[in-house]
């Protein structure tokens, strides 16, 4: 899990700030980007749970093939 957490949290910090832009058409203000960033580290560790579970359940698949 510990070499996937950067991926991942990069992954989450880029769909908050194109969320953030997207809120711009509804009319709420923008996110900065490092906002985005502060938001991503704890939001990445449960993206971070997932994405392990998501491979290892590949893996699995894989080695029954």
């Amino acid at each position: 899990m510990a070499v996937l957490w950067p991926f991942a949290t990069s992954a989450v910090a880029i769909n908050l700030f194109l969320l953030g832009l997207i809120g711009l058409a509804v009319g709420l203000p923008s996110m900065q980007p490092v906002t985005a960033l502060w938001l991503s580290l704890p939001l990445g560790l449960p993206a971070t749970w997932a994405a392990a579970r998501w491979v290892t359940r590949l893996i699995a698949e894989a080695e029954r093939a």
